[in-house]
């Protein structure tokens, strides 16, 4: 099963060497958003053996709820006063109303997914093994529930780009035996089955395009942990770029009490960009230096980036840091550069082709300054024609105006 276009803004090509990715259909301003994805697919980060050991304590098994994984306040068992709720069944899965309880009991908490993860939680041969494994256990209890609930869905979760190599074979041979053994629990379905080739297919559909939905921003945290992971059929077309023009914006925890789609992803333009230019977002924080970013690409997703900004950075050494050089490229700037600085996006590209640090205009201007942050900065969406001197940071929210004047030090918070 092939997916349309997802809007008259984007259209997705096949791209040499890179597979499929997004293209501008159309010129496309800084701010505009271009994309809005809602999940196929949710399942929890949280590993098995921390749902098995906090069973037996006061505390719950976490703090996000188990369908749509907004935050929810502390809770204690036997706590009556507590507005959440706890499955009635399995007693682990909390959720943050009786209205998410109910979704979730027809679809990402079916009977068979409660069933199966209780199964898997007195598993001690999967509760000894890693995070990693574990979780990947919590995606495939997912997505052979999704094969049941929605064939479809089931179908572009196996569109998606990805063809199973050693890892995902070596994990599916551990797996396959434990998921086939639930499978009996309900009935799946007949023409998807539950075969050992069909477990690694779908490991590597998750390898490579599973997004993490992260914990909240906390200036005291310099390594956010992920809630939650998500298959978003669309966004997973965006190829990597270490100097990115979009980036994507979540907002699991606003409007707590609205009933809406919280988990849905919004993709905004960075900059202006021609049309025909493909779209590209980050796969993790644009701070990290050369060495980190190649390790990264080639363990989680196969492959090492040449772009422009991989070029450049190749040759430095690996104490080198983009915020040095962006200070040091800024001090060495005669009075021309910076006039081309307030120039128009081309002139801005024809800076990038002089300087010895070519992409020192994206980090001054582009990356959060906030402490423990390292999100990026998109500006507001534009009014009609009118664009927005507001930027948003896609990590902690924070707003500032596009000559740096702090506008609000806080979170979002409506």
């Amino acid at each position: 099963m092939s997916l349309a276009a997802p809007s008259s803004l984007l259209k997705v090509e096949e791209i040499q060497g890179r597979g499929r990715g997004m293209v501008a259909f159309q010129p496309l301003k800084a701010g505009q958003i271009v994309l809005k994805d809602s999940p196929i697919l949710l399942y929890s980060a949280l590993p098995l053996i921390r749902q098995s050991l906090s069973a037996s304590s006061s505390a719950s098994t976490s703090c996000f709820c188990d369908h749509c994984f907004r935050t929810l306040p502390p809770f204690l068992l036997g706590d009556s006063s507590s507005s959440t709720v706890l499955c009635p069944n399995c007693r682990y899965h909390r959720f943050c109303s009786s209205s998410c309880l109910s979704k979730a009991s027809n679809s990402s908490h079916s009977s068979w997914v409660c069933q199966a993860l209780s199964s898997l939680r007195s598993n001690s041969l999967l509760l000894e093994q890693p995070l990693e494994r574990q979780v990947q256990a919590n995606f495939l209890i997912a997505a052979y529930n999704l094969a049941n609930i929605s064939p479809s869905d089931f179908q572009i979760l196996l569109s998606l780009q990805g063809s199973p190599d050693d890892t995902t074979i070596a994990a599916s041979k551990f797996l396959h035996p434990l998921i086939s053994s639930l499978c009996s629990l309900s009935i799946i379905s007949p023409q998807n089955g539950c075969s050992l080739e069909l477990t690694s297919a779908l490991l590597v559909k998750d390898k490579l395009n599973a997004f993490g939905i992260m914990q909240p921003f906390s200036a005291d945290d310099d390594q956010r942990s992920v809630r939650a992971y998500g298959i978003y059929p669309y966004a997973s077309f965006f190829n990597h770029d270490c100097l990115p023009n979009a980036c994507r914006f979540d907002y699991v925890d606003i409007n707590p009490h609205e009933d809406g789609h919280n988990t849905d992803f919004i993709i905004r333009m960075i900059h202006d960009v021609p049309q025909g230019r493909e779209i590209c977002l980050s796969y993790f924080p644009v701070n990290e230096n050369y060495s980190s970013r190649q390790k990264r690409l080639i363990e989680d997703y196969g492959f090492s980036c040449n772009c422009d900004r991989c070029n450049v950075e190749s040759n430095w050494s690996d104490n080198d840091s983009v915020e040095d050089n962006a200070e040091d490229e800024e001090e060495v700037m005669d009075e021309d550069q910076s006039e081309t600085m307030e120039a128009s996006d081309t002139d801005k590209h024809a800076l990038e082709d002089n300087n010895d640090f070519p992409h020192a205009y994206f980090f001054l201007k582009y990356m959060c300054d906030r402490t423990n942050c390292w999100g990026t900065l998109a500006p507001l969406p534009p009014e009609g024609d009118t664009p927005s001197n507001v930027m948003e940071c896609n990590v902690c929210g924070k707003l500032k105006s596009d000559d740096t004047f702090d506008v609000d030090e806080g979170l979002m918070e409506d």
